[in-house]
């Protein structure tokens, strides 16, 4: 469940905005590679799960939250897979699970996004979807919306930057959540029915325990090697990280 409120002025949601729940591909891009096998699990994680199978550890416990830290990927279980829909290694592709609000912020900030319920540590909370399109047209775009003051540009960046998605038009609650140099919200890439290095799937995990009627933040910088520095930066033992508003 998604609510709106405003108790701050009488502006309305944006007419010229339209809900979708997954990638809507421009011309030309196709966001399902055509996978055709899955693992044989009767019960994941098992021997040749899908994870293991691409190089990869199980991204979730037992009690499906995220173990893995950031800048490595989740490969979940797909369409062909044996295992049900309780499996453990199939979260993001169930969408989200909490209840949330897109709200007028008072400080200028415009909408913003809060949580109706509390989210505990390391839990999938929503997923990033837009347009995808090829980072020449995110170039051209990215000039208008400069000017206009905004954007809503996400670079698909795991492995090149041929795409990027693009949530201004087309997009989910994700296009409301505001930017913040101390998020509660961290980017992972998923790859589930399309293992196409260059179209992961943009998923957010809470990063800390997040109260019911908190506001949710990510930070928009926090992407390909951002991630990498940070892991560094966890080895060297050094906290501080900077960032700009783009």
């Amino acid at each position: 469940m998604i609510l709106v409120e405003n108790t701050v002025d009488l502006e309305g949601p944006p007419l010229d905005f339209y809900y979708i729940n997954e990638y809507k591909p421009a011309p030309g891009i196709n966001v399902i590679n055509g996978i055709t096998t899955g693992c044989e699990c009767a019960d994941c994680p098992a021997e040749k799960c899908c994870p293991k199978e691409a190089g990869f550890i199980l991204a979730y416990n037992k009690k499906k939250k995220l173990k893995i830290q950031p800048g490595l990927p989740i490969y979940e279980c797909n369409s062909f897979c044996r295992c049900g829909p309780d499996c453990p290694n199939r979260i993001v592709q169930k969408g989200t699970p909490y209840s949330l609000c897109i709200f007028r912020t008072n400080n200028g900030r415009g909408w913003g996004v809060k949580t109706l319920q509390k989210i505990k540590m390391n839990s999938f909370v929503m997923e990033y979807v837009g347009e995808v399109i090829t980072s020449e047209e995110a170039e051209r775009r990215g000039q208008f919306y400069d000017n206009q003051g905004n954007t809503y540009l996400f670079d698909l960046d795991y492995d090149s930057d041929e795409f990027t998605v693009d949530a201004a038009r087309y997009g989910n609650v994700s296009h409301f959540v505001n930017h913040s140099c101390d998020p509660n919200l961290q980017v992972f890439n998923v790859f589930i029915d399309n293992l196409d290095l260059r179209l992961p799937r943009i998923a957010l995990f809470s990063t800390r325990t997040i109260k019911a009627g908190e506001e949710l933040t990510f930070d928009y910088q926090m992407k390909g090697l951002q991630i990498l520095t940070l892991l560094l930066q966890e080895v060297w033992g050094t906290s501080r990280f900077c960032c700009s508003l783009m």
